[in-house]
């Protein structure tokens, strides 16, 4: 665990895909409590188009932006038909040992010449410290075109440069070379070297927070896509994603083993699937009793570069029986050992946050249920998750769930009225039928018009 505890607090989304303007809240975002607290989850819920799945292409692409990557240009197809513009801003509470910062990064990109470029980014801060808080403003703006200033406010960048008069050469060229790159000025490899080496004591606390929130990006926070499940239902390959921090091995990603043939793996990835491969083991068998997994070696092999190599496959090993290759699995036992060990991170580590898109895929709705459960009760990280499987609305608090609406000015929302001994799931199924929320939560469809469309489908099938 690093110096400082990563958590976000809130998400907002303004022309992204089909959401207009929309926010979603971690359960803690709006206490007081200066204390870490235990597990935060968040399930998004609502028919489909209604943008669950904006939030996780939302944080996905912000992941890549805080983590100094290049701009990936498929995000121009997120941005709004109708508008060359869109906006995030995300909340976050940063703990030190004895500060605890709260955060806000908000960053506008507009089509410009056929690419999609950061237009403005800001950050601003309040600090906690001895029972005080200041006020929060902003310490860093970067506005793409205003190039005759580094980034306001003008008081921040003198406390930066302070007496080092070269650093604001440096600043300049950091500034042209992010956006040559298309990356962003705050988190880009170049700028985020002078903001986090030794600085002047006034800047100290705003360059723990650039710090902090690179960390969290590159090392706690986990978005897995569609994409990810996809690879799996095509029997394609098993992408786990994992992250691995011990004295011997410190690494973090997606660990695509081929679910068609045997992998050669050099003497270091190896070492890395076994660590994995003995995480996940540590709770599959009691999440698939009995059930285990085994990195079978079919011995040394040479790779392509001629360095030697070890030929293996996965199995998946069961009490009493034949091992067999893990592709004959179900696609839901593939999709839980996909995420178990980023699971098993977040259960354990206050700073993770997982993100998962349709985490029901494949899972049997009572073993979803109770996976919740547990990490609900007993985890310290964070999870947030999209699904259409109803049964954590009966597993989880009230405010561990939100709903997408039909209105895409106002996408996310709490439900309301909700007692504590109220049936959620009950409660939802409710709305939809009688509505009662501020907003409509399904656009209502007519089950006599859709079996009319159908009977006139198949007429016209049958008359060509």
């Amino acid at each position: 665990m690093g110096e400082f505890i990563v958590r976000l607090s809130s998400l907002t989304l303004q022309n992204i895909k089909n959401v207009k303007k929309g926010t979603v809240f971690m359960p803690m975002a709006n206490e007081k409590s200066l204390n870490v607290g235990g597990a935060e989850i968040l399930g998004i819920y609502g028919q489909n188009g209604s943008g669950k799945t904006a939030v996780v292409d939302g944080l996905y692409f912000l992941q890549q932006i805080m983590i100094g990557e290049t701009i990936d240009q498929s995000i121009s197809d997120y941005i709004g038909v109708d508008d060359d513009a869109a906006h995030m801003n995300a909340e976050f509470k940063i703990f030190g040992k004895k500060k605890i910062y709260e955060v806000g990064y908000n960053i506008e990109l507009k089509k410009m010449d056929g690419d999609v470029v950061i237009e403005r980014e800001f950050l601003n801060c309040a600090i906690n410290q001895d029972g005080k808080r200041t006020n929060k403003n902003i310490f860093m703006d970067y506005i793409r075109c205003e190039s005759e200033s580094i980034f306001k406010p003008q008081k921040r960048l003198d406390e930066l440069i302070g007496r080092d008069k070269e650093r604001r050469t440096d600043l300049i060229v950091a500034r042209k070379m992010a956006e040559k790159s298309n990356c962003s000025f705050i988190f880009g490899d170049s700028s985020r070297e002078i903001f986090c080496q030794k600085v002047e004591d006034k800047f100290k606390n705003y360059s723990n927070v650039i710090k902090a929130l690179f960390e969290f990006s590159f090392k706690d926070l986990f978005v897995i896509r569609n994409t990810h499940s996809g690879m799996i239902t095509a029997n394609f390959l098993l992408p786990m994603a994992f992250r691995i921090e011990n004295n011997k091995i410190g690494a973090k990603g997606d660990f695509a083993v081929p679910l068609t043939e045997p992998v050669v793996l050099d003497v270091e990835t190896k070492k890395i699937l076994d660590v994995i491969i003995k995480q996940i083991n540590a709770v599959l068998y009691t999440i698939i009793p009995g059930m285990m997994i085994d990195v079978k070696d079919y011995g040394k092999q040479a790779l392509d570069s001629g360095e030697e190599g070890w030929k293996v496959e996965l199995m998946s090993v069961r009490e009493g029986e034949n091992p067999i290759p893990i592709r004959m699995e179900s696609e839901g036992i593939i999709k839980i050992i996909s995420i178990l060990n980023v699971l098993i991170q977040a259960f354990g580590n206050p700073s993770i946050c997982l993100v998962i898109d349709e985490l029901d895929a494949g899972i049997f709705e009572y073993m979803l249920g109770e996976l919740l459960d547990i990490f609900q009760k007993s985890a310290k990280g964070q999870l947030i998750f999209t699904s259409h499987n109803l049964r954590a609305l009966e597993m989880l608090d009230k405010s561990s769930i939100m709903f997408s609406t039909v209105n895409p000015e106002n996408r996310y929302i709490h439900m309301k009225r909700v007692k504590e001994n109220n049936n959620l799931r009950s409660m939802y199924i409710r709305s939809i039928t009688l509505g009662g929320q501020d907003e409509a939560i399904y656009e209502e469809t007519d089950s006599l018009k859709i079996a009319r469309a159908f009977r006139k489908a198949g007429r016209s099938l049958s008359d060509e």
